[in-house]
């Protein structure tokens, strides 16, 4: 019985080494290291835009920062004062340039008002010198508003004798009384005198 048994075990293995559908798989070896990366896909559609989120409080604000140089102050120009003839309000040629002058600036200086004083010398009553000097401030004036000044922008005074220029009894002294005054400033403020300028006339 054992040569039997012997052979047929024999016969067994060399049938199954025979066979080509038989595969003898050992145990799992260790993993080999990483191959290298590949290149690197092209990228994907851009996503939606996120929402903003919200605004964040305001910041404590700096210190203030020291005054700047004061401006120089506003200079308003002066005007020579009218001058008269002797017991006479009509404006003379050299007169009404300056009237012009001064229609001129108030037409290119908008809130800029102007004030006529008007003055006689001391000769003659006082009642009659007032006359005179409202004659003569009423001149002036009828001659800004012919130059296209509003009536509104005049303010008129007549001061007759009362405000002399000079004291003394001569014929340039008389000439430096016989005026109307130019005052100019703004519906604001204080005028600002004209000149006085003595004339010959």
């Amino acid at each position: 019985m054992r040569p039997l048994a012997l052979f047929a075990l024999v016969a067994m293995v060399v049938g199954c080494t025979s066979n080509p559908d038989w595969k003898i798989v050992g145990p799992a070896g260790q993993a080999g290291p990483p191959g290298p990366l590949g290149a690197a896909g092209p990228p994907g559609p851009a996503g939606p835009p996120g929402v903003a989120g919200p605004a964040g409080s305001a910041g404590v604000a700096g210190a203030q920062g020291p005054a700047g140089a004061a401006g120089a102050d506003a200079q308003l120009p002066v005007f020579k004062n009218v001058h008269f003839a002797y017991d006479r309000s009509e404006i003379t040629t050299d007169d009404m340039d300056n009237i012009n002058k001064l229609a001129e600036y108030l037409k290119q200086s908008e809130g800029v008002i102007v004030m006529l004083d008007g003055h006689a010398d001391p000769r003659g009553t006082d009642k009659y010198n007032m006359a005179l000097s409202q004659r003569r401030v009423s001149a002036v004036r009828d001659a800004l508003v012919k130059a296209g000044i509003p009536a509104e922008r005049i303010a008129t005074v007549a001061s007759g004798e009362k405000k002399p220029t000079c004291n003394e009894k001569t014929e340039d002294c008389y000439q430096a009384d016989r005026r109307v005054e130019i005052f100019v400033g703004t519906d604001r403020g204080a005028a600002y005198p004209a000149a006085g300028v003595k004339g010959t006339k």
